[in-house]
């Protein structure tokens, strides 16, 4: 795992921050990861977004571009 990814700061969005960056935004320049379960995302997601349960991002952080900025929900 690493480790030293989780130790890096991060700005939080607030929803009208998080909406108005998105709209800003092409779905090519971004990635929205949902971090729910399955079934949270079935019922309802942002479009565009990536279902990686939290339980298994560590294992498939190499899904993500590490070139492109990532919101997580």
């Amino acid at each position: 795992m690493k480790w030293m990814q989780f130790f890096t700061p991060v700005q939080s969005l607030n929803f009208s921050e998080t909406k108005q960056y998105i709209d800003e935004h092409t779905g090519d320049e971004i990635q929205i990861l949902d971090v729910r379960q399955p079934g949270e995302y079935k019922d309802d997601h942002i479009p565009g977004a990536s279902l990686i349960p939290l339980p298994q991002l560590s294992d498939r952080l190499d899904e993500l571009d590490p070139q492109k900025p990532v919101l997580v929900y």
